[in-house]
């Protein structure tokens, strides 16, 4: 298994680390919005470049949206925060992650992955930055969400997943789900975010997954070496945590063998903080630039789990499958 998944692993590692790009870049079709802003032009999700699929003819889906990859750069000297996904050099390491993830998680999962205007890394410096400019990206996920239900997904059933900023737009889209649509969710991946009392309020279709079978579920997790290694920003407030290596949510600890390093870990779930707190592990302590805290391993939490995700995404997918057959 380790052998199977290194070189995939190492590449999405570098992926998933909130690379910052900063450069000056074209950009066609974007508009000024304010003399100190640009927005990129809305991508149309009638355009098969503004997706990344691959249909493998299975009877289930997983939709999944990707983290922040980018980082502040100019358009003829005005600054934009949010990725253009028509520019070359920033869809490539967009197109990264979602070929990394397809590869880890999917299996034999029919996969489906928009390109979205995400906010730059620096926008997650402070919530009033949040605020100002998720509701860009926040069009757009749900605007693809759509297209996607109405013209890919034939009723069939999906799962949904997304990592950092992309596990907000779960939730944000989970908030936003119809009695029908929730009908068919095999189950939510919110993959280094949080779910808040907040979110809560808002919304029924939060269900916390309780073990490793359970359908229409919400699986949370955000993983660190301590709790002083904590980001605020992406994990404080949130009230449901599954541990990913034996499914189970209290303190009862897991042994993970390393898919990325050389490592026996131990997993265990402080139900107090609701932190995933992970001993052992010796690889390169990746720290996110300008919000990062050494210990935090954020970065890591698709790659570190890849093979129990990959393999619980097919459970819960099989499991619907059976019920829904009887």
């Amino acid at each position: 298994m380790i052998r199977k998944y290194s070189a995939t692993i190492i590449s999405i590692a570098l992926a998933l680390g909130l690379c910052c790009v900063v450069g000056s870049v074209s950009c066609r079709n974007s508009r000024v919005a304010q003399a100190e802003d640009v927005i990129p032009a809305q991508p149309d999700y009638a355009d098969s470049t503004q997706w990344y699929i691959t249909q493998r003819d299975a009877p289930v889906d997983l939709f999944y949206i990707f983290s922040t990859e980018t980082g502040d750069y100019t358009i003829e000297g005005i600054p934009c925060h949010y990725a253009d996904t028509r520019n070359d050099s920033i869809r490539q390491l967009l197109f990264g992650e979602m070929l990394g993830v397809d590869q880890l998680l999917s299996g034999s999962l029919n996969y489906y992955s928009p390109y979205y205007r995400q906010c730059t890394l620096q926008t997650f410096t402070s919530d009033s930055l949040v605020a100002a400019r998720v509701p860009i990206a926040m069009t757009d996920w749900r605007k693809a969400f759509a297209y996607y239900l109405a013209h890919f997904n034939q009723g069939r059933p999906f799962i949904l997943a997304g990592f950092s900023q992309g596990g907000m737009a779960v939730v944000d889209l989970l908030k936003q789900m119809d009695t029908a649509t929730r009908s068919r969710m095999v189950a939510a991946y919110v993959i280094g975010w949080k779910v808040t009392d907040d979110d809560l309020a808002m919304s029924s279709n939060f269900r916390p997954a309780h073990d490793s079978a359970d359908l229409g579920v919400t699986v949370c997790y955000n993983s660190v070496r301590d709790n002083g290694c904590t980001i605020p920003m992406i994990s404080e407030g949130n009230k449901m945590t599954v541990n990913p290596v034996n499914w189970r949510t209290d303190a009862t600890p897991a042994t993970l063998v390393s898919p990325i390093s050389p490592d026996t870990l131990t997993v265990t779930l402080d139900t107090a903080t609701m932190l995933l707190q992970v001993q052992g592990y010796s690889g390169t302590d990746y720290v996110i630039p300008l919000i990062g805290r050494e210990g935090n391993y954020h970065g890591l939490e698709i790659s570190l789990y890849a093979p129990s995700l990959r393999r619980n995404m097919s459970l819960r997918a099989e499991r619907f499958l059976a019920l829904r057959s009887q």
